[in-house]
This record gives structure tokens, sequence and C-alpha cells, in this order.
């Protein structure tokens, strides 16, 4: 019995295959993956919000008379609640039917290796006696990197205007509302691909008359600089407003396109590519130098389409981006030289002499302090020890 105040999102969501909408590669893979299972212990669906992944995992379980358990990473942030809840789950049987499906929504939530949560869920999916799907936007973090050498995964796409079209005027008739093409296709536009959006804003404005929507006010989207570089790399369109949804600077991204040149270009093309990112630091340079923010559009013209028509077709096929290695070591270098500092201040301290003069003699100092008895003296840390002990 559906409520009276149910949400259209949850009233029509799918409850099979055949309703799930334009996602038939999607729908395939799950099917193998239960079908060959342990052959894999983990299925990754990522995508924007909206796009029916975990829909998709409800309605595979119907299909298969599996039972669902069904957990957000919300509650299953770190190793002891992995422990205390997903472990027991993967490894008990179903109570009342056939098998088990665990579906683990918003796995983006797991925290990294610091806390223990990423080699927890690792374990469990290398001992899982059930299947498990995870749902995130964005499979391709760097602290998800252990779970994807183990699992299988499947991206789910953002759907066209004219399927969200097709489904809004669907409900529209099931809930007896009377509005024109104009009315859906605006709603549809604003959407921009989020199913779950659409119905949302379908529902609000059922019992408005003569309304406009504003298709003008975009949802809080973040786009992630995996799909930028696919953008780049294998597409050509909207240059000027590719950066546009990320809070990530030109300069941030410029060290990503740098890092994953070499895995799109070869010979002219790459040397294309590199020059075209060398205007962009020109530009950029003139920017901070002289303070000439009107560079800014030209720094964004050689960084997208300067770098994309290097070649004279758009790639196509996976590639693995990597992250920026020039950032990791300027990290480092940055990490080391603090620790070099907070030595050199309890070495000046220790010794009556300038903080200047410390600094400046360390390396020859480096030996000295390796000594058991200066380090008990000037009273280091376990990390300080560790760092002039290398």
């Amino acid at each position: 019995m559906k409520t009276l105040h149910e949400s259209f999102a949850e009233k029509y969501r799918a409850q099979k295959f055949s309703e799930l909408i334009g996602q038939e590669t999607a729908i395939e893979t799950v099917k193998k993956f239960i079908k060959e299972f342990p052959k894999k212990q983990g299925l990754i669906l990522h995508g924007p919000a909206g796009t029916g992944k975990t829909s998709l995992v409800l309605a595979a379980a119907k299909e298969n008379n599996l039972e669902v358990f069904e957990l957000n990473s919300s509650d299953l942030r770190n190793k002891k609640k992995l422990e205390e809840i997903l472990k027991p789950a993967s490894e008990q049987m179903s109570l009342f039917r056939k098998g088990k499906l665990i579906l683990m929504d918003e796995i983006d939530g797991v925290t990294g290796t610091d806390i223990g949560g990423v080699p927890e869920l690792v374990k469990i999916l290398e001992e899982t006696k059930h299947p498990i799907i995870m749902t995130c936007n964005d499979a391709w973090q760097t602290k998800l990197a252990p779970v994807r050498k183990i699992s299988s995964i499947i991206e789910m796409k953002a759907l066209p205007q004219e399927t969200i079209i097709r489904i809004l005027k669907k409900v529209a008739v099931n809930e007896n509302m009377i509005k024109d093409d104009r009315f859906f296709q605006q709603i549809a536009l604003k959407s921009q691909g989020d199913l779950r959006a659409a119905l949302n804003d379908l529902q609000a404005y059922s019992h408005v008359d003569n309304i406009t929507v504003d298709t003008t006010e975009k949802r809080d989207l973040e786009e992630n600089i995996f799909n930028i570089l696919r953008s780049l790399f294998k597409e050509r369109n909207d240059f000027l407003s590719l950066f546009d949804n990320t809070k990530l600077s030109l300069d941030e991204i410029l060290l990503w396109i740098e890092e994953n040149i070499p895995r799109e270009y070869k010979n002219e093309a790459l040397a294309k590519a590199y020059k075209a990112l060398g205007e962009a630091d020109i530009f950029r340079g003139r920017i901070y130098k002289n303070q000439h923010w009107r560079f800014l559009l030209y720094q964004n013209i050689f960084q997208s389409a300067g770098i994309s028509y290097a070649k004279s077709k758009p790639s196509i096929g996976f590639t693995k981006y990597e992250s920026p290695k020039r950032i990791l070591k300027i990290w480092i270098n940055n990490q080391n030289m603090e620790k070099k500092k907070t030595i050199a201040r309890k070495l000046a301290l220790h010794t009556h002499c300038s903080y200047q003069k410390a600094l400046q003699d360390y390396i020859i100092l480096k030996h000295f302090l390796k000594n058991p008895l200066a380090q008990k003296e000037l009273k280091f840390s376990e990390e300080e020890i560790e760092f002039v002990n290398r």
C-alpha cells in the first residue's frame, strides 16, 4: 500500500530490470556478477546521483529471489563498524530466502587507510560468502584503489533529457496531472540527468498551475577531476565551461593534465599537447607576475581546447588516470623541511645559537643527531628520531 505522502522517487522506483531505462550495460554486468559469484566478490556501481544505482541493486535482488541486506557507508565509516556490522552480514546465511545480496550505499563515506576502513572492507570482500554491490558517485578516488583491484566496476550514465521527459509524462498520467510539453522539458533540463531530482521537482510543482521552472537554477554538482580529464581527452565540447563545476583551481588542474598527457598522447600529438600546456603555463606566469587576470581566458583555452586538439581525433576506450606525482613530491619535501625546522629549533634552544644557524648546520650535525643520548637530551619525538635515523 502506497502512503499518501510518499515521494514520487520512491513510489515510482524501478522494481525490475525492464523498468530501468537506459542502463542496459549496467544491468547485464550485474546479472553476470551475481551469476558468476564468487569469481568476483565485489561490484562497484558508480555514476552521478539519480541514475538508479540503488534501484538496480534492489531490482537484481528481487529478480534473483535474494534477500537484500542494505548498509549505508555513513554508518560504516571505520574498521570497528565494518567488523561489527558488515563482517557478520557477509558471513551469515539468509534467514528467509535462498541467498543474500549485500548493498553498500555511498561507499565514498568509508575512511581511507588512516583509520582502517578501506583495508577492512578489502578483507571482508576477500572472505564474503555473499555478493557485495557497492555504490558511489566517484569510483576513481585514490583511497578506493585497493577495493577496485578486487572488484568489478561499471559506470551508470546520466539519463538523456528525452528519457527523463518520457518518464515524467508517464508519472503525470498516473497522478492525473495535466501539464504541457514545455513544463516537462523545463524539469528535465533542470535535472541535468538526475531522474530522482526530476521526480522530486515534478511532485513539488504538481499542484501549481501555470508555473515556469527556473532552468538556470543549477543543482549543486561538483565535477570530479576524472570526469574533467575524460571530457578533455575523449570529447570536444563546451571547453570554456569545462572547469567551471569543480573547486580545483586551474593550477591544480594543470598538474593533473601534465601527469596524464603521456597516457593519452604519443609522438607528434604528445609534443603538441605539451606545447599547449606550456603556453597555458606562460599565461599563468603573466597573470601572477603582472596581475593581468584578463589572461585567465587564454590559460583556460590552451589548457583545454589546445590540449584536446593536439591530436586529430579524440581517443576511445578506457584510460586509468593518475594523480600528479609532482604534488606528492612537493608534499614530501614540505614535510621533511618541517621536521628539519622543529629539530633546528630544539637544537638552537639547547645550544644557545640562532635558529637560522642551527638550520644551516643541520647537514653537518645530522650524524651527531643520530646518537640516542643526543636524541634523549633534545627530547626528540618518535617521528623526529625516525627522520634523523634514515
